[in-house]
């Protein structure tokens, strides 16, 4: 009482240790016994070696990328002096040494004690799972018609060339098992080895991308081919290889240009891979990291959005196996690059505004942002955003190309306004996206509101625990839940009918470039006007990250539609 009174007049007061550890304040210093400076000292050197660890396995990658880019990029302007089966005995060495780490991995690592303690809930998600499996699949079956293809021009070609599409399907098939099986893994052991052995693999596909987006060599030997084949139909003979049987050799042809593209997904969703347990090395979680569990995916009463994206779905089937049949043949008429480049005109505009409402109504949410610190969020936001360059920069490259040329053809008009709308629509969507990724789940909402409003609610004859005014009570509270959820409800609803409308209308828009022949390269105006190669590398860039974003868009508009 003394001491308040006299800090109120100001006068100042010595107080004691004793003193001090009455009133609660900070009393002497407590020095660290041996044992805790131990542990603190153990602690900050095992995050120094992490560091170091994942330094020294980030340069083991880059040096390996830059030796194969060095190589690869002399083979396109110097094919003399390295050529392109330099390029190739050069990845052949890097996928057996990727190979033996795997099958290392798969052998010893995982079944060391203590090896995987902990698995990251969030790492390999089932579209991920599934879409590695399928392109690995297709992938493996374009190695076969390679080699096949090779088999059947054996009398003109080295049979040495057999043995790099045969390591690949051995480096493709166990390199999809383990990251199909272990994509989850937190690995506690052996951590630089871990570490290094996934940065290697990392760069190994890395390059194999590299290569399949620059080496047009394949595409040109079977064009060749078929030119010569037709000189030889009109009795011009020449010396160059040729198929002996012309009905096998079609086949492979055929399915080796079909089965291209799926061969440059496969390598951006290893890396992809790749990279999240490269960064869960070494991590520990806690028991209670996967959190509150979700619901599942049910409709819930979503019509008008369902529908609309079955019909967008059927009419993009049916305009997709028209233009594949036409596409079969010798040429493709115009009116099928019409119909095509209109499909996307007319469906395009339409997601863009459902992206624009979207986000208006995330605008108008009364969900509070979820500002937890998420690294999946966070790497699902930066591939979200790097996989739209891909088919951002080939709209630029096309819509440049038109007005030089001529943008008064019917053909050149659609092209023009489908890159434009195609930009438009990958902002706005990931604005979408990314705004409904940073709110917070339903499920995951504090129950603490609804505890205070049932408090409110509640009568007084519910606290004395009478049965009668118990179940008036429940009433009330049920009628006041019910009005609060009717009120927020459309919000709810519209955000689900969106969600869904862009899941149907990015799978339809995923399925047509991943499956067919693609009208970027077959209509010949950007092919001529910046020269077959150049096309064809920003072709094979582009193209790859555009179907890899349409899938991560149904992932991301999956967890937006949950989420509402």
């Amino acid at each position: 009482m003394t001491a308040q009174v006299s800090d109120l007049q100001g006068i100042p007061q010595t107080t004691t240790k004793e003193d001090e550890k009455e009133l609660g304040g900070p009393g002497p210093r407590r020095n660290k016994s041996w044992l805790e400076q131990h542990f603190s000292l153990l602690l900050r050197r095992d995050q120094q070696a992490q560091k170091a660890s994942q330094l020294f396995s980030g340069l083991l990658a880059l040096n390996v990328v830059f030796l194969g880019g060095a190589f690869i990029c002399s083979m396109i302007f110097n094919n003399v002096a390295v050529t392109l089966g330099d390029v190739w005995i050069l990845l052949a060495v890097l996928k057996v040494l990727a190979l033996l780490w795997l099958v290392y991995y798969v052998v010893g690592t995982i079944h060391l004690p203590h090896a995987i303690l902990y698995q990251d809930p969030h790492a390999g998600p089932v579209w991920v799972q599934g879409s590695l499996v399928l392109f690995g699949s297709c992938t493996i079956l374009l190695n076969i018609f390679r080699t096949g293809y090779i088999i059947s021009h054996i009398h003109c070609k080295s049979e040495v060339e057999l043995v790099f599409p045969i390591i690949e399907i051995l480096f493709i098939s166990l390199q999809t098992y383990v990251l199909w099986s272990h994509s989850k893994d937190c690995v506690q052991v052996q951590k630089n080895l871990t570490r290094c052995g996934l940065m290697l693999t990392m760069a190994t596909n890395l390059l194999l991308w590299v290569l399949v987006v620059t080496n047009d060599s394949m595409h040109r030997e079977i064009e060749a081919e078929l030119d010569v084949f037709m000189e030889n139909l009109t009795g011009n003979e020449t010396n160059t290889c040729f198929c002996l049987n012309t009905t096998i050799c079609e086949v492979f042809q055929r399915g080796y240009l079909m089965l291209y593209p799926f061969s440059t997904e496969y390598n951006l969703i290893c890396c992809t891979i790749l990279y999240v347990m490269w960064k869960n090395v070494g991590r520990k979680l806690s028991p209670h990291v996967t959190g509150p569990g979700r619901p599942n995916f049910h409709l819930h009463g979503a019509i008008f959005g369902p529908l609309l994206g079955v019909l967008a779905l059927v009419a993009g089937v049916c305009v997709f196996v028209l233009f594949q049949i036409q596409a079969s043949g010798p040429s493709i008429a115009y009116q099928y690059f019409t119909l095509y480049y209109a499909f996307y005109v007319i469906v395009l505009p339409v997601m863009t505004l459902a992206c624009l409402m979207g986000t208006v109504i995330h605008g108008l949410e009364e969900r509070e942002m979820d500002t937890v610190k998420n690294p999946t969020r966070s790497l699902d936001v930066v591939l979200l955003m790097g996989a739209a360059l891909g088919q951002t920069g080939i709209s630029y490259f096309s819509i440049v190309a038109i007005v030089a040329t001529d943008a008064q053809k019917l053909l050149n008009r659609l092209i023009l306004a489908y890159s434009i709308l195609i930009i438009i629509q990958h902002i706005t969507q990931n604005l979408f996206i990314i705004e409904g990724l940073h709110r917070q789940p339903l499920w995951e909402r504090p129950s603490q509101s609804q505890n205070d409003s049932i408090e409110e609610e509640c009568p007084p004859g519910l606290r004395q625990g009478s049965v009668l005014e118990l179940g008036q009570g429940l009433r009330r509270v049920s009628l006041a839940y019910i009005h609060n959820y009717s009120h927020l409800n459309w919000k709810r609803r519209v955000l689900k009918e969106i969600s869904i409308f862009l899941i149907i209308c990015n799978i339809t828009m995923w399925m047509m470039p991943a499956f067919g022949t693609h009208p970027e390269f077959e209509n010949g105006l950007e092919k001529d006007f910046y020269g077959y190669r150049t096309w064809f590398t920003i072709v094979n860039c582009g193209l790859p990250l555009g179907v890899f974003y349409r899938m991560h868009s149904v992932g991301g508009l999956v967890e937006v539609y949950l989420g509402a």
